[in-house]
């Protein structure tokens, strides 16, 4: 049990310093860049935010028409 902590842990901590790599590297490009370059960046995030969220909802609605299928 006690291994397995450590093991999360050490995870998370690998995890969390490559999403702030990302991050800072993101913000190097942009402020290297003009101010187009920094609307094709935001555009770019937006886009892939995008899919996500539609397939969430996909998942739900198809869930919801399937528990209403099985009450009726």
């Amino acid at each position: 049990m006690h291994t397995k902590k450590i093991s999360i842990s050490i995870l998370l901590f690998f995890y969390l310093q490559f999403s702030y790599s990302q991050c800072a590297m993101c913000k190097a490009v942009v402020e290297s860049g003009d101010g187009k370059m920094a609307e094709g960046v935001n555009d770019g995030i937006t886009y892939l935010m995008i899919f996500p969220y539609l397939l969430v909802g996909i998942l739900l609605y198809s869930l919801y028409r399937y528990n209403k299928k099985l009450q009726n």
